[in-house]
């Protein structure tokens, strides 16, 4: 019997942005309050008009208060660009936009940050005033940043993948502030728990979204200590990625856009991989390396399918939800 089932114990997520944010609603939807923690990439962060963006933990924020653009996978629903629109007339670079809706999260952040609130102390307040009653964590209180080394030079994440569209060839990735990161308090937490019972990492990019927080001090030693199940999603279906440039990344990285090349990333530390029904054909293979693999619809559209998906890989790790 696993400590899921014996005494109703913890949750850890690992979480990037859309994909991640999706699985983190669906854990959050089935699981009562007490027994999930989603901690977050904060390697995408960055200053934009003198604004904390904090775009992964915003995009958790949203997924989990039933606010995000089901439609274009990112932002607020229903959102407006006229401060965009006035930016522009002012002669303000338009490369990253920021919707009127969201532009109120960075306005709530940023000044509370000045005040001289950590990260985590801000995250929880806004989580909270929209009702989120599961803690959703920052990685860290301290500044990382991903920076990707291309052809054309170092770029920040956010030049990278947004003003460049991902366009330069990829040849590695660090994480500026690392070492010498320390943990969130409230990841620390999660971590040192003793009903911690099993270690979600959810489909997100593993190099860009689910390698900081990994990098963060103490995160991939602590995880292995610890000694509970650690499940992964494939963020690929198909060999490709839903969103994000993942299948552009990991050829220029020199790997196979497949299963077999996530679970190598993650050898290790995850002992469960869950991948889509149509690379069934992979599970054979990948338990050839040792791995447990549950084959499942990993594509989640609707509400239910990241309730399912929440509630298949749960039960995945001997979890009892109910």
């Amino acid at each position: 019997m696993s400590a899921g089932e014996k005494d109703g114990g913890h949750v850890l997520a690992l979480s990037g942005g859309v994909g991640g944010a999706k699985l983190a609603a669906g854990l959050a939807a089935v699981l009562p309050p007490g027994r999930l923690t989603i901690a977050v990439n904060t390697g995408d962060d960055f200053e934009h008009f003198g604004l904390t963006v904090c775009p992964d933990i915003d995009s958790v924020t949203y997924a989990l208060a039933g606010l995000n653009d089901t439609e274009r996978g990112w932002g607020v629903a229903d959102e407006s660009w006229r401060a965009m629109e006035m930016l522009g007339k002012l002669g303000e670079a338009q490369w990253f936009n920021l919707g009127d809706r969201d532009l109120a999260m960075h306005i709530a952040r940023s000044w509370r940050l000045r005040e001289g609130q950590s990260l985590s102390e801000v995250t929880a307040r806004l989580t909270g005033e929209l009702g989120i009653v599961h803690p959703v964590v920052p990685m860290s209180d301290a500044p990382v940043r991903t920076q990707v080394e291309t052809e054309e030079g170092v770029l920040e994440f956010q030049r990278y993948f947004v003003g460049e569209q991902c366009r330069p060839v990829a040849r590695a990735i660090r994480f500026s502030g690392t070492p010498g990161a320390p943990l969130s308090p409230g990841f620390a937490k999660a971590l040192s728990r003793d009903d911690l019972a099993v270690v979600v990492i959810c489909p997100s990019n593993p190099y860009l979204s689910v390698d900081p927080i990994l990098a963060v001090d103490g995160v991939r030693d602590a995880l292995l200590a610890r000694g509970v199940p650690c499940i992964a999603i494939s963020p690929l279906v198909g060999g490709k990625a839903l969103k994000g440039p993942l299948t552009k990344l990991i050829g220029e990285l020199g790997k196979a856009s497949d299963n077999r090349s996530i679970a190598e990333h993650y050898r290790g530390l995850v002992d469960h991989l869950v991948i889509d029904e149509c690379d069934a054909a992979d599970a054979e293979d990948l338990r050839g390396t040792g791995l447990s693999v549950t084959v499942t619809q990993t594509v989640m559209r609707e509400a239910e399918d990241r309730e399912r998906l929440a509630r298949e890989v749960l039960a995945a790790a001997g979890f009892e939800t109910d």
